[in-house]
């Protein structure tokens, strides 16, 4: 570690010790649900619809990633990818109840069950939702090699970029418990980055791997398409609309039947009308947005 006077730490006086040890909470929006180990907190087995597709996610921008994609899935015609989708509530704990850790034994959303498949198959990490899917169902991910490739590149560095954008630029900036100039900073500056990379690969394509929508497209606009412009209270400070080219690629997708329904499914936040907590069939759409749903007094149809 770097060498210096501790009284210039934060909190002053802060020297980390030799083996770190989990004393106390760590703060901010989401510390009731963090821990330093895995595993099942209570037993509670996981509910199971009609469909093949048992999908049990939240709203969140990597919950979107695989509803969009069941969403344009049906939109074409793809009657195999019908799903129940499944509320998870990460705020309560849902994600360390038995059934869930079972489906995904790191504890995030989303996870599935393909159970067309004897016995069921296990599916956790949204990028291997996308390629399962796309792979079963031979949509949404080229089979020409370059193309393929490509797909997968940008696939990829939404996996493994999206991190500093939430975990990093995002805890820092809205859920911290205290503002740090140094993380901002340090964060602001790489999903800037991001965004440039994501700009000028736009500026020469119309979709993200090039002429053709993909499962990249699904993966990366919840974060840096919508998310960008709502998530974190973050759209001027980080000066979102100069982007145009991300800007232009957004309005085209948001305005895909399948990109809208799949950004309500499992939603908790926003308009009531937008959310569609638990979705098992085409109809739930227009029966059963929580708007809807708390004018019957909390009763779904």
């Amino acid at each position: 570690m770097p060498e210096g006077d501790p009284a210039d730490n934060f909190p002053a006086g802060y020297v980390p010790p030799p083996v770190w040890t989990w004393e106390k909470p760590s703060g901010g929006r989401f510390a009731s649900i963090n821990r330093p180990v895995s595993g099942a907190t209570h037993e509670k087995e996981l509910p199971r619809g009609r469909h093949p597709l048992q999908l049990y996610s939240l709203g969140t921008p990597n919950g979107q990633k695989v509803t969009i994609m069941l969403e344009e899935l049906l939109e074409a015609g793809v009657s195999g990818a019908e799903y129940d989708a499944w509320y998870i509530d990460i705020g309560e704990g849902d994600q360390f109840g038995s059934g869930f850790v079972s489906v995904n034994p790191n504890s995030k959303i989303p996870a599935m069950l393909d159970c067309s498949l004897d016995p069921p198959v296990r599916l956790f990490e949204s990028g291997s939702i996308l390629v399962h899917l796309a792979e079963k169902f031979g949509r949404f991910l080229p089979s020409e090699g370059r193309a393929r490739a490509e797909t997968f590149n940008w696939l990829m560095w939404q996996m493994g970029s999206a991190p500093f954008v939430g975990g990093g630029f995002g805890h820092f900036y809205a859920y911290a418990p205290i503002r740090i100039e140094y993380a901002i900073d340090r964060y602001a500056m790489e999903a800037k980055r991001q965004l440039h990379v994501l700009d000028t690969q736009l500026a020469r394509n119309e979709y993200v791997a090039g002429s053709e929508y993909t499962i990249a497209d699904m993966a990366i606009l919840p974060w840096y398409g919508v998310g960008m412009r709502e998530n974190y209270g973050a759209r001027e400070f980080l000066a979102i609309d100069e982007y145009r080219n991300v800007a232009r690629w957004t309005d085209q997708l948001l305005a895909r039947p399948g990109v809208r329904r799949g950004r309500m499914v499992n939603r908790s936040s926003g308009d009531p009308a937008s959310q569609l907590r638990e979705r098992h069939d085409a109809a739930d759409f227009d029966t059963n947005t929580e708007d809807k749903v708390a004018a019957r007094g909390g009763i779904r149809i």
